[in-house]
């Protein structure tokens, strides 16, 4: 079974900066469009970012667009979220999966970031 592991969240002030990592099991991750998600409290999940298979292309939502940077090391089987001037509104769990998989089933445990005074 393949499975992500959310990894490097923690709390932050305002303004400051975080690096997430995703691990993958197995040698497909490389085949995988990626993508961050995040769910702020109350709130459903959506979309930062994602990337192509081989990292040659990238999209972000509007709100973190020149803030975070997503990016992927097939060799490893890591993606990350380079996330800088992070805001309160940045705030939520986030998440790593493929973006073809759907349904609530495919969540896995997440990192919990908390950018507060």
């Amino acid at each position: 079974q393949v499975q992500f592991v959310e990894s490097g969240g923690r709390s932050v002030q305002p303004g400051g900066s975080l690096r997430l990592s995703c691990a993958a099991s197995g040698s497909i991750f490389k085949t995988y469009v990626m993508g961050w998600y995040r769910q702020a409290p109350g709130k459903q999940h959506e979309l930062v970012a994602f990337i192509t298979s081989g990292g040659g292309s990238t999209v972000y939502a509007d709100s973190v667009k020149g803030r975070f940077t997503i990016s992927r090391d097939n060799a490893k089987n890591t993606m990350y979220l380079e996330m800088s001037s992070l805001k309160p509104e940045d705030t939520a769990v986030y998440y790593c999966k493929p973006t073809n998989w759907i349904g609530e089933s495919s969540w896995g445990q997440g990192t919990q970031v908390i950018v507060s005074s």
